[in-house]
């Protein structure tokens, strides 16, 4: 699919006629002159969020500036038929990335060739102490949930719940969960009640389908909670379950169990 096209016409909407002439006139040299535009990009481009834009390849431009969509553009527009070069080119510029810049070359990952070359890239970036660029990777952008492994994954979305970070921005949230993800989050839940302090409640949505005797005590405790929301996440675990025992406890909440069954609750209600 031909990118570089696609992104080139988001930016026609999103910049000025003096912008548009600058990046037209980049964007067709060579190699070493995309790279100094990628850097570049910030003197001569607008930091304005861009507006209405669509998705492309599944990457949504929300909270995205005009730069940022700048630069990614510069990086689909290298040539990547010889492979070396083009992997040496764009490793430079991670090695040499002041924050903006690797948050534009994070952003830019589901567009690149050969994915399977970046993967330590994004796993760093999962690991990052620098807030923009792990919500590069993590929120919104579908290279994690295409590429990373099952640990790499868990890795992600456990981040994004210890530092309360809303995890239904995850591309591919419900899809890739799974059982160790799931014993993980009642593990921290352990946890964090020892220390009489909570998880956020969406990230109950990830155990559904993995409910067993240990972590329906979990729901259990849940219900008993003081928290509304925390009574609602135990509700929809149950009535999403396919665990006989689940089912059994969701209808002792006759009240939460009808708001489940009329979609009165759901997940969206606690994204909040």
């Amino acid at each position: 699919m031909n990118y570089s096209s696609l992104l080139h016409d988001k930016i026609l909407c999103q910049a000025s006629s003096k912008e548009i002439s600058w990046i037209e006139t980049k964007a067709n040299e060579n190699l070493l002159s995309l790279q100094t535009a990628f850097v570049a990009a910030q003197r001569f481009i607008r930091k304005d969020i861009v507006q209405s834009v669509s998705p492309v390849n599944s990457v949504s431009f929300n909270n995205w500036t005009l730069d940022r969509l700048v630069r990614v553009y510069f990086l689909t527009k290298l040539d990547s038929s010889d492979k070396d070069s083009y992997i040496n080119a764009i490793d430079t510029l991670f090695d040499t990335a002041e924050n903006n810049e690797a948050v534009a070359l994070i952003s830019a990952l589901p567009f690149l060739a050969y994915p399977e070359n970046w993967m330590l890239r994004a796993t760093n970036a999962v690991r990052s102490n620098v807030g923009p660029v792990f919500d590069a990777i993590a929120f919104e952008n579908p290279f994690p949930k295409k590429h990373f492994s099952e640990p790499a994954w868990n890795q992600l979305v456990l981040k994004c719940i210890f530092n309360d970070k809303p995890i239904n921005k995850i591309e591919g949230i419900s899809e890739r969960a799974n059982q160790e993800l799931a014993d993980s989050i009642s593990y921290l839940a352990h946890e964090r009640w020892s220390a009489r302090r909570n998880i956020p409640t969406q990230a109950w949505r990830l155990v559904s389908s993995f409910v067993n005797k240990e972590i329906l005590k979990d729901i259990q405790y849940l219900f008993s909670s003081e928290s509304e929301s925390e009574k609602i996440a135990a509700a929809l675990v149950c009535y999403e379950s396919n665990f006989q025992k689940a089912k059994e406890e969701l209808n002792r909440h006759a009240d939460l169990k009808l708001k489940a069954e009329t979609k009165a609750i759901n997940w969206e209600l606690l994204e909040n």
